[in-house]
């Protein structure tokens, strides 16, 4: 599974984003997909996730108020939704997938469950 992230740059406090990854390869093996971010000096941080299979997502650290995770199974991308953008959100955004399938979903919130990542797209909030 090839994952590419787009959709990044720069933001003023208070703006909202989309992000995108491109998924190609083979994403039937994909069965959950994740956003994570993470600034210099700091570890790789859960955003959302959301599987491929069905309806479900999940959020972490309380992301679901700023953040929407989303998938469009036809065209094979994921999405995720950023508003009301604060300058710690500044960091480097990426997309993950994973072929594990956990009945725990916090499983899916340690980024060393994901086989597969992105490149990563900046997002940098500032005036």
């Amino acid at each position: 599974v090839q994952l590419v992230e787009a959709g990044g740059g720069l933001v003023q406090p208070g703006g909202s984003l989309r992000l995108s990854c491109a998924a190609s390869g083979r994403t039937s093996d994909a069965y959950v997909f994740g956003w994570f971010r993470q600034s210099p000096g700091t570890e790789r941080e859960v955003i959302a996730a959301s599987s491929s299979r069905d309806v479900r997502s999940w959020y972490w650290n309380s992301a679901k108020e700023r953040f929407t995770i989303d998938i469009d199974r036809a065209k094979n991308m994921v999405y995720l939704e950023i508003h009301s953008l604060k300058p710690e959100d500044t960091a480097l955004y990426y997309c993950a997938a994973t072929e594990t399938v956990f009945l725990n979903e916090n499983y899916y919130a340690d980024a060393r469950e994901y086989e597969y990542w992105g490149q990563g797209t900046q997002v940098t909030v500032s005036t």
